[in-house]
């Protein structure tokens, strides 16, 4: 089989699901400036949710509509970690806003905080990792490569919610208000928009969007790291940023795991990363306020 062919279409649907890995990521700090590392527990609380109401819904159809359940785990997933990251938001990162030091500290303790109540429900071994039933199963081809069938329907919802997320924010109200805030906070406030509401809404968006990437991903620990490292590669605040930069990953992952990189597979993005920021240290599309 053409490794050509193979680095395409690999790179293609891993690029994609990593776009909304970090697509969250880049929204909350775009718009409020918070670099929030909860943005990983959130990725993990969609997991476990998901799983659980996936199980549930499998309980109340027969088989004949069982594919209702992924579809409405799917569709309460978001909204009820949304729900979860804008409480939190209110309750922690609002009383310190302005304050770096204290915002870093607050996400980390997020992520402690929502792993122990996962371990306390899930149990501390069965918590680190959670069987999540694939929404369509088997596989098909494209030109001459192999593909299954779950990672490309993840990449395509992916794509589609990256694409939702942009046209949101260039054409709805919120979606402009949220970028006023974005680009001078203090303009934005005189012209009566809400940054509490906003704030709370931007976090509730992204904790949502962490819980979608979750179905089709649940190690949430590299995904953070992953997130992370695409939003600083593309340039913190940048959406456009976040989707080059989840190519440059996925990309490499796919070329290094084609040509036999082995143990290099994960470490290989970030050395990649490392390399543009020697270059642009700002990132690719290093502007605070780029929203775009």
């Amino acid at each position: 089989m053409p490794l050509l062919e193979q680095v395409i279409i690999s790179g293609a649907i891993i690029s994609s699901i990593y776009a909304v890995v970090a697509l969250g990521f880049t929204l909350i700090y775009g718009v409020s400036g918070i670099i929030n590392l909860t943005h990983g527990a959130f990725f993990m609380i969609g997991a476990y949710i998901y799983g659980a109401f996936h199980t549930y819904f499998s309980s109340l159809f027969p088989a004949e509509f069982s594919y209702m359940a992924p579809v409405l785990a799917l569709i309460v997933t978001p909204i009820l970690t949304g729900i979860i990251g804008s409480i939190f938001y209110r309750l922690t990162f609002h009383q310190v806003l302005g304050d770096q030091i204290a915002t870093l500290v607050v996400s980390i303790c997020g992520c402690i905080f929502f792993q122990q109540i996962i371990w306390i429900i899930f149990g501390s071994v069965s918590a680190f990792r959670l069987p999540i039933p694939p929404m369509i199963t088997g596989t098909f081809t494209i030109i001459g490569v192999s593909v299954v069938s779950p990672q490309a329907l993840a990449a395509v919802l992916s794509l589609v919610l990256f694409a939702g997320v942009w046209i949101f924010i260039a054409k709805s109200k919120s979606g402009k208000a949220m970028k006023a805030l974005s680009q001078d906070l203090e303009a934005a406030m005189i012209v009566g928009i809400s940054v509490e509401k906003m704030y709370m809404l931007t976090s509730a968006i992204s904790a949502g969007i962490a819980s979608i990437a979750a179905v089709s991903w649940d190690m949430w620990l590299l995904a953070l790291a992953f997130s992370f490292s695409i939003v600083i590669l593309g340039g913190l605040g940048s959406i456009k940023g976040t989707l080059i930069g989840a190519f440059i990953f996925g990309y490499s992952i796919a070329y290094i795991t084609l040509t036999g990189g082995g143990g290099l597979v994960t470490s290989f993005p970030f050395i990649v990363m490392i390399v543009v920021l020697i270059i642009r240290p700002k990132g690719l599309f290093g502007k605070r306020v780029e929203m775009e």
